[in-house]
């Protein structure tokens, strides 16, 4: 993959980050309000959508910048926290029943997504 298209997937890589957080909020304070738009048939499928395109850019960028997870800490730390979110985000919006619970691991989510945006700032596994 040439390193010319570098700048294009950054941008698109980042803009797919915007947007998904954007629509896990806005799912979350729906579940809060038990608003029947969560239930919405577009609410499953654009955020997938949106997600794909988000994982195939990244796989396009470690292809350019040549890291890889398992070699590199920092995007090794990154992959294992993306699981850890798509893991708190699956249990507050299918597995748990009770609201105390569903909103903990909403805002765990949350938590956890800033962290994986902290450590692809700086690089580094431990950003802080």
């Amino acid at each position: 993959m040439s390193a010319d298209l570098y700048p294009l997937l950054k941008y698109v890589h980042v803009s797919c980050v915007v947007v998904t957080y954007l629509l896990f909020l806005l799912r979350g304070v729906w579940m809060l309000r038990d608003s029947a738009l969560l239930r919405a048939r577009w609410v499953r499928v654009v955020p997938h959508s949106v997600d794909a395109v988000l994982l195939a850019s990244a796989i396009g960028l470690v292809m350019i910048i040549r890291q890889y997870p398992g070699i590199h800490g920092w995007l090794t730390a990154k992959i294992v926290a993306v699981l850890l979110y798509v893991l708190l985000g699956m249990a507050a919006f299918r597995f748990l029943a009770r609201r105390p619970a569903r909103v903990a691991a909403w805002m765990a989510a949350q938590a956890t997504f800033a962290y994986i945006v902290l450590v692809a700032l700086v690089r580094d596994p431990f950003p802080l």
